[in-house]
């Protein structure tokens, strides 16, 4: 008899996880809490939400899975590993005091000055008028950020005093993000070019998985407000084996080993998102504490080894030895999103094409912001709706791959970016 695993979260990240668990040997049943349309072709799914922890370790009890698998931040930075830890339950994923490595960009930025990984110049400011005097005092391009959670759109780049002032007084007088902005952290604006390292660390070891590269605004070239992501691929040229062996090094290691000195020993998944500056090499934007999405796509369908002893392991606090077998193909995921997407957009509206474009060879159809309406029919019901993953020989052939399927998939007010892979393709 297999493992039973429960998936934490309903979005594209948790959908690739139980994707890649259902082809698993040692997993026989999947359970996801609360899931979507797409992943419960993959899992049974259970109306729990992903920030109800009493009604999660509740679960929990009840099914008693082998392993609980935490997909978002935003339960992690709550202390739901703890709780199934109180509880007896293991659990992939990091504890709430090791998770405020994403959870408070203020102690993120902070650790990594003690613990001398390289990272932009910062300043921490807790009024408006503390920021207006840092800002003043430096005019170059800025970037402000919340320090809290703000799904990933509390970051905001800021080419001059001007609009940094008015970035500050959004967050820390206006309340733009609410609690998350009670405090900011201003710092030195890097240029370069990004890339995404993320690694499985049980406490001691860290193990890389593949690299990947992002794209975070809304609209071609870069342009329009940050999302939670349009689209990624893996692997990124930028990141060749010299230098994500002196990412694992001089950042990620140094930063557990900080974690685990300061009685937070760090057992999850640990992403570095890196600013490769020209000059003086990769610099850390930020950490998460969990697999980035759309990152996760690309990297779990590039992940050929049974995923789950390397889940268990760094629950158990002990990987598997040597490290995991990874397809040597490139992987480009592409997102679909609803009209309006990262501002207001409507639910409900039926999408079309999916079985059409999961036709296709080596394509993988992840779904994010999807469910089944009274009538059956598959709607949307988020901001990033689905995202379309395509394996290719080279980044390029995974792109034509994953924009050949992105073609058939069709729903009224959809948008994508039709860019993404494209400077490396």
């Amino acid at each position: 008899m297999g493992a039973r695993v429960l998936i934490i979260g309903g979005g594209g990240r948790e959908h690739a996880l139980a994707w890649r668990l259902r082809r698993s040997p040692s997993v026989s049943e999947i359970l996801c809490a609360p899931g979507n349309a797409g992943i419960a072709s993959e899992a049974t799914c259970v109306a729990v939400g992903a920030d109800d922890l009493p009604g999660l370790v509740a679960l929990a009890q009840e099914r008693r899975p082998d392993l609980v698998v935490v997909g978002p931040e935003g339960p992690l930075c709550a202390g739901l590993a703890d709780r199934l830890a109180d509880a007896g339950i293991r659990v992939f994923g990091p504890s709430r005091a090791a998770a405020e490595i994403e959870g408070s960009k203020v102690f993120a930025k902070q650790l990594m000055q003690a613990a001398g990984v390289p990272t932009a110049d910062f300043f921490v400011a807790h009024t408006f008028e503390d920021a207006t005097a840092y800002i003043d005092a430096h005019p170059g391009p800025l970037v402000v950020k919340a320090d809290g959670l703000a799904g990933g759109k509390g970051v905001l780049l800021c080419q001059d005093a001007d609009h940094a002032r008015k970035a500050a007084r959004s967050i820390l007088s206006e309340h733009a993000f609410g609690a998350a902005g009670a405090r900011i952290v201003i710092e030195q604006r890097l240029s370069g070019r990004e890339a995404s390292l993320m690694a499985l660390c049980d406490g001691e070891r860290v193990v890389l998985l593949p690299s990947a590269e992002d794209h975070k605004a809304a609209y071609d070239g870069d342009r329009g407000p940050n999302t939670g992501g349009m689209g990624a691929y893996s692997p990124t040229p930028l990141c060749d084996a010299a230098l994500a062996e002196r990412v694992r090094v001089s950042v990620i290691e140094k930063i557990v080993s900080a974690l685990a000195a300061s009685g937070r020993p760090y057992r999850g998944v640990l992403y570095a998102g890196l600013m490769l500056t020209p000059d003086r090499g990769p610099m850390v934007l930020e950490f998460n504490c969990r697999f980035g999405d759309p990152e996760a796509q690309v990297v779990l369908a590039r992940f050929a080894d049974d995923l789950y002893p390397w889940l268990l392991g760094v629950a158990v606090g002990r990987m598997p030895e040597g490290l995991p077998c990874l397809d040597a193909r490139a992987a480009v995921c592409v997102v679909k999103a609803a009209g309006g997407y990262p501002g207001s957009y409507q639910k409900g509206i039926e999408i079309q094409g999916l079985d059409d474009a999961a036709s296709l060879p080596d394509v993988m159809l992840f779904h994010a912001g999807t469910a089944r309406d009274a009538r059956g029919r598959l709607v949307t019901a988020g901001g990033r709706v689905v995202g379309t993953t395509a394996l290719g020989e080279s980044v390029a052939a995974a792109r034509t791959r994953a924009y050949e399927a992105v073609a058939r998939i069709h729903f009224r007010g959809q948008h994508h970016r039709t860019d993404i892979a494209a400077r490396d393709s």
